[in-house]
């Protein structure tokens, strides 16, 4: 059978996603396992997932402007093979240090592979089949979230943590293959424009310095880093409208339908990324089940995004994606409602209803949400979109994550992870699916501003 450019770059697409995804959501049934090898407390324990996606948020738009100068292929292959090489080395790691250190690296591949797999369907496909293959991409993201808790579980409990890492080696190595061999050519879109270093540098120890501080506003350090990380992500902002060659085009945000959908995107991730870790600790330490027991049950809610993340994919490329979002971000808010009472009375079926509802509901919102994003730009600005999409994500889940280890850390301390503070444990976890359930509000209303705005870009 033969296939056609737009097939490989679906497929390649879909690969990358599905296996950068597959670490991230499975590494949560491996954080206890790594955590009592190394020593750690439950603040460190949680930056073994955190710091990663610190990492992808801080390199996210330098990845936008890089991919677009240098290709989208090219940053890709790149990505990728940092984060194969990222991903031996975890698998070597013999110290807190150098465990957290790959996981850095991880992060750096993660962001390339994240906005260039993600800019090279917008300039591969054709503009009437956008949607449905954004939604295979995320198919793949959620096919990787419903598949990784099972796999990851049981490599976990049988083999080691480690073997979570090296079990993903060989799906790179055939994705860069593909990719060198099956997709000729590239996508260049800033091809004569400077590497905006300033902005890299300002947005990086912007970002690096909030996200520090808001995971530590516990202490008066924290706070500072919090306040001058803010105050220096607003002057990147007025930094890039005053360059030729901006790390991100500042211009974008005026288009109300890409800045809304990008603020419903933050938004959504803050509120629901932590649900995932908040279950695992529950059925682990609060239940006292092993990982694997953990990871099948956690599949619930991954499998039904992936069954409706292409399905919503296609619908929006004919009902309004905004309306679609914002129905999905309702649904999955009754999910944080439920969980806001969570404890160790509660019944089994109950988790499995909020699980059913949160898939029903990201799978419903993220697909018509993507599309929305990457439809509302001009197709030089792919990679910008692209960027931007992607440092919501990311950013919303490492401030959920954050938000998660602030709250743990205010609650117990410097205590370890364990069934005797099993107490403890639930009342963080129902303060912060409180917290949660105000922005995913917001989310709502953030996915239905600028719903009657027209592009005539993608059209």
């Amino acid at each position: 059978m033969k296939f056609d450019l737009e097939t490989y770059v679906v497929f390649v697409s879909f690969i990358t996603s599905f296996f950068a995804v597959f670490l991230s959501a499975g590494i949560v049934l491996g954080v206890p396992s790594i955590a009592s090898e190394f020593g750690m407390n439950n603040i460190v324990q949680n930056w073994i997932i955190t710091i990663a996606l610190l990492v992808v948020a801080v390199f996210t738009l330098p990845a936008g402007q890089i991919s677009g100068k240098f290709g989208v292929k090219k940053s890709l292959v790149a990505g990728v093979l940092i984060f194969l090489l990222a991903s031996i080395g975890a698998c070597l790691s013999f110290s807190t240090e150098s465990f957290l250190f790959f996981r850095v690296m991880q992060g750096i591949g993660g962001a390339f592979s994240n906005v260039a797999s993600m800019a090279m369907v917008v300039q591969a496909i054709k503009p009437q089949n956008r949607g449905k293959a954004l939604g295979f991409t995320v198919t793949g993201v959620y096919l990787a979230g419903s598949l990784s808790p099972v796999i990851c579980g049981f490599l976990v409990y049988n083999l080691g943590w480690r073997s979570m890492f090296y079990f993903v080696v060989p799906f790179f190595v055939v994705c860069i293959a593909l990719m060198i061999w099956k997709i000729p050519g590239d996508w260049k879109t800033y091809e004569n424009d400077k590497i905006d270093s300033i902005g890299y540098l300002i947005y990086g120890l912007g970002i690096l310095l909030f996200i520090y501080g808001f995971t530590s506003l516990m202490n008066m350090t924290g706070k500072i880093c919090a306040v001058i990380g803010f105050i220096m992500l607003i002057a990147f902002g007025y930094y890039e409208t005053r360059v030729n060659t901006p790390a991100f085009n500042m211009k974008l945000f005026k288009n109300m339908k890409f800045t809304s959908s990008n603020i419903a995107a933050l938004c959504s991730y803050l509120a629901i990324a932590a649900i995932t870790t908040i279950l695992n600790y529950h059925f682990q330490y609060v239940r006292g089940w092993n990982a694997q027991m953990s990871g099948l049950i956690l599949i619930i809610t991954p499998i039904i995004m992936a069954v409706m993340a292409p399905n919503a994919g296609k619908l929006s490329d004919r009902i309004h994606p905004q309306k679609l979002a914002a129905i999905g971000m309702s649904i999955a808010t009754v999910t944080l409602v439920i969980l806001m009472f969570l404890d160790a009375n509660t019944p089994l079926y109950i988790i499995v209803i909020a699980m059913v509802l949160q898939g029903i509901g990201m799978g419903l919102f993220t697909s018509p949400n993507t599309n929305a994003i990457m439809s509302s730009v001009p197709p030089k600005e792919t990679p910008n979109a692209s960027a931007a999409q992607s440092a919501m994500r990311t950013i919303g889940q490492t401030m959920s994550l954050g938000l998660l280890t602030l709250i743990f850390a205010w609650v117990m301390g410097s205590l370890k992870l364990s069934s005797q503070y099993a107490g403890m444990i639930v009342q963080a976890s129902q303060l912060i699916c409180l917290i949660c359930t105000i922005i995913c509000i917001i989310a709502i209303f953030a996915s239905l501003v600028g719903i009657r705005s027209k592009d005539s870009f993608n059209i």
